[in-house]
């Protein structure tokens, strides 16, 4: 997972979050204003209906006194609730009545200035809103006192407006900041839970085809993912499992195919000397080449090895002394050349001579039949195995390492030399490398 991807991921994360919350919170206010309106409680049990509508139509004319206009609210009140009645005072002694204050509520005119808050009931233990209130209340004309009856209603408008200024001052800040911890916390949430994811994809990112076996990790990647990651850990085990099978047939193929071929290769030695004969033991040749090969490529992909001290100089020697008189009998001239007596380094003997034997093979075979081939051990731990034929296209440099993959149609080559002496090289950590027309010819580099 990308440095780019996994920041992505937790944005997204963060924003799902923040949305989930508002979505949330607004379902919760929504459900509440719900219950409480077909609960009746805001119509039935709210006390201030009447009184909300006096304050807000509180004014004074040009003298200064207290003065009621007939607002549309105030109309609808007096139409809703017979026999209205208040009396509203303000801070200055002057006072605005009307209607008739009902009898049980006469006594309490005269304590109205000891009075602050105060709701008042006809009858005794009444749950329910009160038939009378005593408020102070703010007013464009400043602190009135208003007592009047409760028979009035809340409003939808005035519901909306007192959610609205309850939102301002008390949900946005609230859910302000909710989002601020959110935006704080969520990050580093989501970083540790996604420790685990990460720790898979690194795992995932360093499986090869050569490297089977490898699982990832669930023990530490979220719940909600363990299941792909287990999906995906039982389809690299039927991976494995399918390599594995088509693996021993082409070991077996192989190992089988020795002996028919090593009998076909001693009844054809026996025939008489001819053309026929010499292309069969060609045509054998090349089958105990590939059969060999396959052989090695299993054991290079399924056997331990055990890497050991060896001498690159010695290897690049015999190799040179044992391909020669195939060389010469091919119209080459060999040469061996190191620029160290010894040069050691820690790998499979029989891996590199494989590997070094495949590259002079292959000079032989496409060296054009005629020049030099030289062997060359550099003391930067490396092998040139060069020709004088006509080289490789800088299009092919890498098409001839993939298995079966031959440069003309025509070539004896069974094409996976190239690819055997690729993974050779891997094996040994170490790269091989193809230049064409330096000096002339194919270069090929081994570098340990």
């Amino acid at each position: 997972m990308s440095l780019w991807s996994a920041r992505s991921l937790k944005w997204r994360l963060v924003s799902r979050l923040l949305f989930f919350e508002t979505l949330i919170i607004l379902s919760v206010l929504t459900i509440i204003i719900g219950s409480l309106w077909g609960s009746g409680y805001l119509i039935e049990d709210y006390e201030g209906g009447s009184l909300d509508v006096l304050k807000d139509a509180l004014s004074r004319n040009t003298q200064g006194e207290l003065i009621l206009i007939d607002t549309p609210e105030v109309v609808q009140l007096r139409m809703d609730v017979g026999g209205l009645w208040f009396v509203i005072r303000d801070r200055n002694g002057q006072q605005l009545s009307q209607g008739r204050v009902p009898s049980e509520f006469v006594q309490t005119l005269p304590m109205l200035d000891h009075l602050s808050d105060a709701r008042l009931n006809n009858e005794l233990g009444r749950a329910k809103r009160p038939d009378a209130i005593v408020k102070w209340q703010e007013t464009n004309v400043g602190d009135v006192q208003i007592f009047t009856g409760t028979r009035g209603h809340m409003t939808f408008i005035r519901m909306v407006t007192g959610i609205s200024g309850g939102m301002l001052t008390i949900i946005i800040p609230f859910f302000l900041t909710i989002a601020l911890a959110t935006l704080a916390i969520t990050p580093l949430v989501v970083r540790f839970a996604l420790k685990g994811v990460k720790q898979a994809a690194d795992q995932a990112a360093q499986i090869t085809y050569n490297k089977r076996g490898v699982r990832l990790s669930a023990s530490e990647v979220p719940e909600e993912i363990s299941p792909f990651v287990n999906a995906v850990n039982d389809a690299l085990t039927r991976l494995d499992k399918g390599y594995a099978s088509h693996e021993r047939f082409l070991a077996q193929a192989a190992h089988e195919l020795r002996t028919p071929i090593a009998i076909l290769n001693a009844r054809v030695a026996a025939l008489s000397p001819s053309l026929e004969k010499t292309q069969l033991l060609q045509d054998t040749s090349r089958l105990a080449i590939l059969s060999g090969q396959l052989l090695d490529l299993q054991r290079l992909n399924h056997s331990p090895v055990h890497f050991a001290p060896v001498d690159l100089v010695a290897i690049a020697g015999r190799v040179a002394f044992d391909l020669a008189p195939l060389a010469f009998a091919a119209g080459y001239e060999v040469s061996f050349e190191s620029d160290n007596d010894e040069l050691m380094v820690q790998g499979d003997q029989t891996s590199i001579e494989r590997a070094l034997t495949n590259l002079v093979q292959n000079a032989i075979d496409h060296g054009g039949g005629s020049g030099m081939i030289l062997i060359h051990v550099l003391e930067t731990k490396s092998i040139v195995v060069t020709d004088e034929g006509q080289g490789i296209s800088a299009e092919s440099s890498q098409d001839i390492f993939e298995p079966f993959s031959r440069l003309r149609s025509d070539s004896s080559g069974t094409g996976l030399g190239l690819n055997l002496v690729k993974q050779i090289m891997e094996l040994h950590n170490g790269t091989i490398e193809v230049n064409s027309g330096y000096p002339k010819g194919a270069c090929f580099k081994m570098n340990f």
